[in-house]
This record gives C-alpha cells, sequence and structure tokens, in this order.
C-alpha cells in the first residue's frame, strides 16, 4: 500500500513531468521522396552526385499559432549534422494550439559573427567558422561527382557571408500545422551543374546563387 504522503509526492511528479513536456521541431534530410543515405549515388537533374557532408545552421525559429501567439526557443542556433541525428531535432514546448506557422533562418546573424567565437553549436571546433572577417559557414555540403574534374571528383560548397551584398543567411517560412520539416537536397542540386559550379568556399555572388537555391530545400511535410 502507497502511503498517503509518498501518493502525493508521485502525483506531484507526475504533474510537473505532464508540464515539462516537450515536442520537437524535427527536420527529415531526403533527396527526393527518400531518407539521403551518405555516400550513396544519387541522381539529380544534372549529375550523378554522392553526399559525404551536410551540415546547416538553423536560428531565430518561430513557433506560430492559430490563436496569433508566439514561441520562441531560448537557445536560438542549432547546427543540424545528418551524422548526428540528436541535431535534427529542436525542442519546442507541447501546446495543444494548433500550429499555423514556422519560421526561421538558415545561418548565423551578422552579431553573432561578429561577437567572435562562441561556444556551444557556434564553437569554432565545429568546423563551421572561417574568421572574423567571414563569419560562420552558414551551410557546408561536399560529395563526389563524376561531372567534377577535380581531385578524386569530389565538391565542396561552404556557403556564407555576413556583410552585404553577400549576406548568405535565408529566412523559411512555412504555412503548416505539422512540426515537421522536409529538406530535399535534390532541390539544390536540380539548379546546378557540377562541371561548372562544384568549389565555394567564400562569401561573394557564386554563394549568394547558392543560397537562394538552397532557401527552396525547405518544406512542411
Amino acid at each position: 500500500m502507497i502511503r498517503k504522503g509518498v501518493f502525493c509526492v508521485l502525483v506531484g511528479l507526475l504533474f510537473h513531468g505532464m508540464h515539462a513536456q516537450e515536442s520537437v521541431l524535427q527536420f527529415h534530410i531526403q533527396f527526393g521522396n527518400a531518407p539521403l543515405e551518405l555516400g550513396k549515388k544519387y541522381i539529380s537533374l544534372n549529375d550523378t552526385l554522392q553526399i559525404g557532408t551536410l551540415k546547416f545552421y538553423v536560428s531565430n525559429v518561430e513557433i506560430q499559432y492559430a490563436d496569433a501567439s508566439v514561441h520562441k526557443p531560448k537557445n536560438d542556433y542549432h547546427l543540424i549534422d545528418i551524422e548526428d541525428l540528436n541535431t535534427l531535432k529542436i525542442p519546442i514546448p507541447e501546446s495543444k494550439k494548433p500550429i499555423k506557422k514556422i519560421t526561421f533562418n538558415i545561418g548565423v546573424d551578422s552579431l553573432a559573427s561578429v561577437s567572435g567565437a562562441l561556444g556551444g553549436d557556434l564553437d569554432p571546433a565545429k568546423g563551421m567558422y572561417w574568421a572574423w572577417q567571414s563569419g560562420y559557414i552558414n551551410m557546408k555540403i561536399e560529395g563526389k561527382s563524376k561531372s567534377c574534374q577535380t581531385r578524386k571528383n569530389e565538391f565542396q560548397f561552404h556557403i556564407g557571408g555576413y556583410q552585404k551584398p553577400n549576406y548568405a543567411m535565408r529566412k523559411i517560412e512555412l504555412n503548416t500545422a505539422d512540426s515537421n520539416v522536409v529538406v530535399d537536397i535534390e532541390e539544390l542540386f536540380s539548379n546546378i551543374r557540377l562541371a561548372n559550379s562544384n568549389s565555394i568556399m567564400i562569401p561573394g555572388k557564386q554563394a549568394m546563387a547558392i543560397a537562394d537555391y538552397s532557401a527552396k530545400m525547405f518544406k512542411a511535410q
């Protein structure tokens, strides 16, 4: 038999757990309609290719509910890395209110870029920081394709830049009732010919074009 005092403690813990419950903003990285697998050969509109690395920053997440209330998670910078499945989930509070819209930025804003090396997901050890002059790499995609006349047929896209006119951060707005976000890499490569463009490592016009293309990858499920 459970004593009255113990019972009250158990109920209190359960009640507290219910209120502390969280949901997640879940990113599903795909190539077309199938989950992306590193090293697997895919055929885009223009090339056959393999992805070896895929990382990108998500920042300034806002969840807008049907009653016009808005939730902004406290931790504002999230490094999404396909090699770490835990990074594909951003915690958000559990809510019975219907979601109306999800907005977020792809990349790191100028404030964080000029603040110097930071910790957490912004730690330079993550391999996504150039230097204070150039700031953070918003998105890094690397892989191989026989279309590339490069060493080992490799391609490298390190997209970033925080100073105008080369401001690479892009805002994503999804009108959706769901907290699942599809990231379709095929959308990006349908706009690229790897024989002509296969190495972008600094801010500039080419990086801005890739940033524009990359924004089309993000869709509501």
